[in-house]
């Protein structure tokens, strides 16, 4: 029998996860807020530049899914060091395997974890550094240098995190790319830029996958000669304004995703 986390897992197109995950979140009232979706996106830019020999399928729908028991205003710490537990719990329960959930709890390190896996490491980076760089209620969103600063000498000081340090070299090299707009932006900050001024989940992932993705490619893949970026796998081949399908059009998705799900939980 399918269940939800084959079908998830069986889409490789990370726009269409998203749309996914979307509906999901309606259906099962699951943590899925645009920074969810910031996330993922420099998670994405990360696994497609630089060679890390991990599943990215299988990153990317972490990514989108291991804080979906978070709260949107956390005041209880006790929470705040249960929900990537929880998260895992309930991933179970729509039939992930338990090394993908382990994966999932990794996100931060409030469990101790045995053995820890790689791609643990690389979910902890992207969610310390992503949510530096966004707007909270205590303080504004930090800047690119500052958030690495941070993450390398105070977040994560004295952990092993074995990808620190290719992580902030990516960082630095993203941070070199210039994006044509009204005026030249880095991909980082466009991809803030367009956080802010989508007022919703549905309207920012379709800003990505339509506009976003489309730009930073496009200047990612023009300096693949460059040392750095020479690693990168398999560019996808740019398809402006011809995307295989429209996001947010298929009743269908939303019908399998409520049946799937409730064949897995009984």
């Amino acid at each position: 029998m399918e269940t939800f986390a084959d079908y998830i897992l069986n889409e490789k197109n990370p726009g269409s996860k998203m749309e996914i995950t979307y509906y999901l979140a309606k259906k099962e009232n699951i943590f899925f807020e645009k920074s969810v979706i910031f996330k993922t996106e420099i998670m994405r830019l990360f696994l497609n530049t630089v060679n890390l020999e991990v599943d990215n399928n299988l990153l990317i729908t972490a990514s989108l899914l291991a804080s979906c028991k978070k709260m949107e205003v956390a005041n209880d710490i006790e929470k705040i060091k249960s929900f990537a537990q929880e998260g895992a719990n309930y991933l179970y329960s729509i039939g992930f395997e338990q090394k993908f959930c382990d994966i999932c709890a990794g996100i931060n390190r409030y469990k101790e974890q045995k053995n820890r896996a790689k791609e643990s490491d690389i979910l902890e980076l992207v969610d310390q550094f992503g949510a530096m760089l966004l707007d909270r209620p205590e303080r504004i969103g930090m800047e690119v240098d500052e958030a690495l600063v941070l993450l390398e000498y105070r977040n994560l000081k004295g952990v092993n995190n074995q990808y620190l340090h290719t992580f902030v070299d990516f960082i630095h090299k993203l941070e070199e790319i210039r994006i044509k707009e009204k005026t030249e932006i880095t991909p980082l900050h466009l991809l803030i830029k367009m956080y802010k001024e989508s007022e919703d989940v549905k309207q920012f992932i379709t800003a990505i996958v339509y506009e976003y993705e489309i730009k930073v490619d496009e200047a990612i893949c023009k300096q693949q000669c460059g040392e750095f970026f020479k690693t990168r796998k398999n560019p996808r081949e740019l398809e402006i304004g011809n995307p295989n399908r429209p996001l947010f059009s298929e009743e269908t998705t939303r019908k399998v995703i409520g049946e799937l799900v409730e064949k897995t939980k009984n």
